[in-house]
């Protein structure tokens, strides 16, 4: 009978030994398993955070050439401007010779009586002088509308050079990190 217990009891800690084996492996093979798919995962993660850096220093390099071009718009609505300023100011000029024209009608209209075909041919250009006189007019008031909208563009331009500026300088902090 003793010897049955003790038999009994041997058996039961055999069993328990190879349970707790089992167990044992088992367990060994899932950390295993969890291991691979964690180095498996941080590597991922690392290829993927070189590609984000990597894109965002694109975007930096894309954003800087943004910016260098608004610049360079800037600069050339500048002159534009100017030149637009030029050109209302020559129109201007032309606009208050051409209101000499009337003298000029008058004196031609004096000599009418001694050259009667000269006036009627000056009636004529008169006539075709108001019209232009009056186009001039038009132009110049054209003129002075794209030289205001040349103005506003040039600071909306400037504007929106800022506003690129201050969305890349947090990529410009970044670029020092980059290679």
């Amino acid at each position: 009978m003793a010897d049955d217990a003790r038999r009994i009891v041997v058996e039961v800690v055999g069993r328990l030994g190879r349970e707790t084996q089992i167990h044992l492996d088992e367990r060994h093979r899932h950390f295993w398993i969890t291991n691979l798919l964690i180095v498996g995962i941080s590597v991922l993660l690392i290829v993927v955070a070189v590609f984000n850096v990597y894109y965002i220093r694109v975007l930096y390099q894309d954003l800087n050439g943004i910016v260098l071009n608004m610049d360079s718009m800037h600069d050339h609505l500048k002159y534009v401007e100017r030149s637009m300023s030029t050109i209302t100011d020559r129109v201007a000029a032309f606009d208050s010779h051409m209101g000499h024209m009337d003298q000029i009608h008058g004196h031609t209209g004096s000599m009418s009586h001694s050259l009667p075909r000269i006036a009627s041919a000056m009636n004529q250009i008169s006539g075709e002088v108001q019209v232009i006189r009056n186009e001039m007019s038009v132009l110049r008031g054209a003129v002075a509308n794209i030289d205001q909208r040349t103005v506003q563009m040039t600071g909306s331009v400037g504007v929106m050079r800022e506003n690129v500026r201050q969305i890349a300088r947090p990529m410009g902090a970044m670029n020092s990190f980059m290679p």
